[in-house]
């Protein structure tokens, strides 16, 4: 607007309808830290010039919408692109919105979100600007480049053009109960797994053994993707064969990678826990190498190229409602390993894609915690009264046998789960546990395992980027030659 105004000598009305035209609004979260919010004062500051014209702007609009809402000027301030209050300060999402033809989320459950939960006054006004354009990932990279024992295995199988098309992975569909194929399928997953049993060792220092389940969360550190239930869960299977004397059914390698922001502490705190988690189960002589943890550190593309093609098990366990989409759910499933989530994000896809019965749900859904949350109805100490492997598991993370060199290190975590859980990790602990439980006895049949894991390949088509790029492409930017 300032560069056609400004410098074109445009009019307003000729300058923002090419702006619009020009300008398209992706939403990738749903999470509020994330969703900008500039000081007015620090704009007049730096670009006083880019504020007259969004005050001019959110002028407009709002004249606009005042045609639709007459009488309720509350809805307006809902609205508005300019937030008073103690600091006045710019809604960059409702500028975003306001200044695009078209508006989407990138999963389906998301982009439902983005409408009813997010922004459902704009949906009101403008409903033909919102859609879904569900994210994908690049096939090239994750399995071509990164798993080229099964890239091969494909080529020979149902020949190369699954690169360029990735629905072409069908055709694997009638090899799934073919005992050869699934020879040579679990061989390349076994090979993988040692290639990464090496670089564990070297990373972290920690023995792993590749007979074992790979149990993976590898993404963003951050309280909503609930690394902190992983990490409960784990300290519960400990917990059973310590101190109970109750073994796993299969050997567990528990791997854990990711980054946290450098100022959110919890996030830090998590990598610390769980750290602390590797060093006292890694070194207790009771696990008999039926349980061990490690972290990786400096998660980056090129070690999730090694990690990823590893996985037996996924986890993407976030909270309902809160993960916009997810793409290592994709990555890990394209790999063959099966899904351990809740129905959030793209993880509803993916289901619907594959097959219930071949990842493995668990959790609250995102309504049921929308009316927990609406009414006020969610006492997670009541969780904590009522299941003794919770209690247990929190009230050993509270003492210190985790931390015996930093007493009290770990205190936190039941305080802040008891009095607030803003993730309902407590509401899904019984329900994850089950879950893990059924994963283990799953594990015993190997050949039961492989077939899922071939379907998971088989029916992971709709989820490569190709397919994204053309919908954006084909329907937000209408370009004909796609």
């Amino acid at each position: 607007m300032r560069v056609f105004i400004d410098d074109y000598d445009l009019s307003w009305a000729t300058a923002w309808d090419i702006t619009r035209a020009t300008v398209a609004y992706t939403n990738h979260t749903l999470m509020p830290e994330a969703l900008e919010r500039w000081p007015v004062g620090l704009l007049e500051r730096v670009v006083p010039r880019h504020l007259q014209l969004i005050y001019e702007i959110n002028r407009r609009f709002l004249a606009d919408a005042a045609t639709v809402w007459r009488d309720d000027p509350e809805r307006l301030k809902r609205v508005s692109i300019i937030q008073d209050g103690y600091e006045t300060q710019v809604r960059m999402a409702h500028l975003a919105i306001v200044g695009s033809h078209s508006v989407n989320g990138v999963s389906k459950l998301h982009s439902e979100l983005v409408q009813t939960r997010l922004v459902p006054e704009f949906y009101q006004l403008w409903p033909e600007r919102f859609s879904n354009k569900t994210n994908g990932v690049t096939q090239r990279r994750w399995l071509l480049m990164a798993n080229p024992g099964l890239a091969s295995l494909l080529d020979a199988t149902i020949g190369t053009g699954w690169a360029t098309d990735l629905a072409q992975v069908g055709g694997l569909e009638k090899f799934a109960d073919d005992p050869e194929f699934q020879r040579r399928f679990a061989a390349i997953k076994r090979a993988n797994k040692e290639r990464l049993a090496r670089i564990v060792n070297r990373l972290a220092a920690v023995d792993f053994d590749p007979a074992a389940m790979f149990d993976i969360q590898a993404k963003r550190i951050h309280e909503y993707k609930r690394q902190l239930l992983m990490a409960l869960g784990i300290v519960h299977q400990y917990l059973r064969l310590v101190d109970d004397g109750i073994e796993p059914p299969v050997p567990h390698m528990y791997i854990l990678g990711g980054k946290a922001a450098p100022g959110y502490w919890a996030a830090k705190m998590l990598i610390k826990l769980i750290n602390n988690l590797g060093e006292v189960i890694n070194n207790d002589p009771k696990t008999r190498e039926l349980i061990k943890v490690a972290f990786l550190p400096d998660y980056r593309v090129s070690l999730a190229e090694k990690i990823i093609p590893a996985a037996d098990v996924s986890e993407q366990i976030s909270t309902a409602g809160r993960e916009a989409s997810g793409t290592g759910n994709m990555k890990f499933a394209m790999n063959g390993a099966l899904t351990l989530g809740t129905l959030d994000g793209a993880n509803i896809e993916i289901r619907d894609a594959v097959g219930a019965e071949n990842m493995f749900i668990f959790g609250l859904t995102a309504p049921e915690i929308e009316e927990l949350t609406q009414k006020g109805a969610y006492r997670p100490r009541d969780y904590y009264e009522t299941d003794p492997r919770l209690k247990r598991v929190l009230d050993e993370l509270a003492s210190d046998r985790f931390c015996p060199g930093e007493p009290g290190l770990f205190r936190w975590i039941r305080d802040v789960l008891l009095n607030r859980d803003d993730y309902f990790l407590m509401a899904d602990f019984g329900s994850y546990i089950g879950a893990q439980a059924d994963i283990s006895n799953e594990y015993q049949h190997p050949e039961v395992w492989v077939r899922k894991a071939i379907l998971n390949v088989a029916r992971i088509g709709m989820f490569s980027s190709d397919r994204a790029v053309t919908e954006y492409a084909r329907e937000i930017w209408r370009l004909s030659q796609f």
